[in-house]
């Protein structure tokens, strides 16, 4: 093999390492719903330097928020049997690339921040320090949970900052729709390491509360979620099509609990697939509804 073959498959792995650092799929959950608020608040189409802002601006906040989470959940990570093949403890990104990618997406996000408008700029480096809370306070409050809410729930708000410049009210009914929908999943994924968070002293509700009580918790979460976005779309006097999107919500967190109840094995299943689902259905039907 050549040299030059060997060094582009070298950089190749490395991507994909700090692509699965980072688990870099999973932002499907947070990209639809700053592309919604920032329809709502455009009523229609946003234009393309906005689009690729505020793509730019979502994956590098959530890139910082997993970056900081790998680097300081190591020590955990290691001891955990479902956690401890990742790239931060097995030796396939070192403490220092971690720092240096940390850094890096807290200045992208910064600098993008500063191109969409003033507001933005003043609100990026608070947005931050809320993305990388949620490690910390996992140590000694399950509140965590709906830390890791609020920090999805920040992107529909962002959305509509993006596009307005301004945070309307029904920007903060989508995002508490958000947090809540988000803390509920993470409820339900959370039971599989119940028993370890019990053994380790961390603060989750399974390890507190206990499994049937998670559940519940979650189910009343979720509830909440459909509650906060039936509100978002009265208050944005929205018509059919955004109902539709509440009300398929509605039956896939249904579904969710189903999946979770039956069988904890498939929980997986219920927050990878059902989840993003979740999140891609309610885009298009908001496009139909504002186009």
């Amino acid at each position: 093999m050549k040299r030059e073959e060997i060094k582009r498959d070298g950089i190749g792995q490395k991507l994909r390492d700090f692509s699965e650092l980072v688990m870099f799929q999973h932002s499907v959950f947070s990209l639809p719903f700053i592309f919604i608020a920032m329809l709502v608040a455009a009523d229609g189409w946003f234009g393309w330097r906005l689009l690729l802002l505020g793509t730019l601006a979502a994956v590098s906040a959530r890139n910082f928020a997993m970056g900081v989470n790998r680097y300081l959940d190591r020590d955990i990570d290691r001891l955990n049997p479902r956690t401890k093949n990742r790239p931060s403890v097995d030796g396939r990104v070192t403490s220092t690339q971690m720092i240096g990618f940390i850094l890096l997406n807290a200045s992208a996000f910064v600098m993008v921040a500063y191109f969409i408008n003033t507001l933005a700029f003043k609100l990026s480096v608070p947005i931050l320090i809320v993305l990388g809370a949620y490690t910390l306070f996992k140590r000694f409050s399950a509140l965590a949970h709906l830390i890791l809410g609020v920090s999805l729930g920040l992107a529909p708000i962002a959305g509509a900052i993006a596009v307005l410049g301004t945070i309307p009210w029904w920007s903060v009914l989508l995002a508490a729709g958000v947090m809540f929908w988000v803390a509920g999943f993470d409820l339900l994924y959370s039971l599989q390491d119940m028993a370890f968070d019990k053994a380790h002293n961390l603060h989750s509700v399974p390890s507190r509360f206990g499994a049937t009580n998670t559940m519940r918790i979650a189910r009343v979460f979720h509830l909440l979620t459909v509650l906060f976005w039936w509100a978002f779309v009265l208050s944005a006097g929205l018509g059919i099509w955004a109902k539709t999107a509440v009300v398929f919500s509605a039956l896939m967190l249904g579904y969710e609990h189903y999946l979770v109840n039956k069988d904890f094995t498939k929980i997986d299943r219920a927050f990878f697939t059902v989840n993003g689902y979740l999140g891609f259905v309610f885009l298009i039907l908001i496009i139909l509804e504002v186009m």
